[in-house]
């Protein structure tokens, strides 16, 4: 089953120097329609104007994914950590019983970026935070597992959640397909480019969720970067 949750359709915010879409619904004004998929409860498409960003502020027992698209991400926190974080990079945060962070833009660029929450799988716990470049070249023609709350995934940044994000970028023409793990459940996203999803076309920024279903078809009608989250055990 694919629920296609286009662009157009998604619950937006504007602050003058953050403009967010939600492919999630977090505000009462939200699509209805677009609720949390297992432990996935929230995905953001943020804007951040250059001087802009997020003052120091709280969270409690949230598994926070930051996926850089465009600009300089700079990162401070309770646990002493400081980071400057590029387009290609992901950011996990694991916030535990408690921490506290500032997140702002540290470019001279508008900053893109998706904020992806998980509900982890046990409560409280000691907060952490680690980040990681992955190059896009690496990513050519397959998924990569970015971060992932099971041990096997090697090399990936770790998380709290039953959950994998995935990366991919396609050439136009070419095409994968990604089996899915035994909750066949996951949310994809066209970061750019424009794909078909067993036969669905998707624009830029469209996302879709897929139940159901053991894998997933994706073709690529212009060069595209694709984002996924599968939320569960293989």
């Amino acid at each position: 089953m694919f629920a296609h949750r286009r662009w157009e359709s998604l619950g937006s915010a504007d602050l003058g120097w953050l403009r967010a879409k939600h492919h999630f619904a977090v505000s009462a004004d939200d699509n209805p329609e677009h609720d949390a998929l297992g432990p996935l409860i929230v995905w953001n498409d943020d804007e951040i104007a250059v001087g802009g960003g997020f003052p120091m502020h709280g969270h409690r027992d949230v598994e926070i994914i930051t996926y850089v698209r465009q600009g300089v991400l700079g990162h401070r926190d309770t646990l002493g950590s400081e980071g400057t974080i590029r387009a290609g990079d992901v950011q996990v945060m694991s916030a535990g019983k408690g921490i506290r962070h500032a997140e702002f833009n540290k470019g001279d660029a508008p900053l893109k970026l998706y904020q992806i929450w998980l509900s982890p799988r046990v409560a409280g716990g000691e907060p952490q935070w680690d980040t990681k470049p992955f190059p896009k070249s690496d990513r050519s023609g397959r998924f990569v597992i970015l971060a992932s709350g099971f041990a096997e995934d090697e090399g990936a940044l770790p998380i709290r959640a039953d959950a994998r994000l995935l990366g991919a970028t396609l050439k136009a023409g070419e095409s994968i397909r990604q089996a899915l793990s035994s909750s066949r459940c996951a949310y994809l996203v066209v970061a750019s480019g424009r794909i078909e999803v067993d036969g669905e076309p998707m624009g830029a920024l469209d996302g879709v969720a897929i139940t159901e279903v053991p894998a997933v078809e994706i073709t690529a009608l212009e060069d595209s970067e694709l984002v996924m989250v599968d939320t569960g055990q293989v």
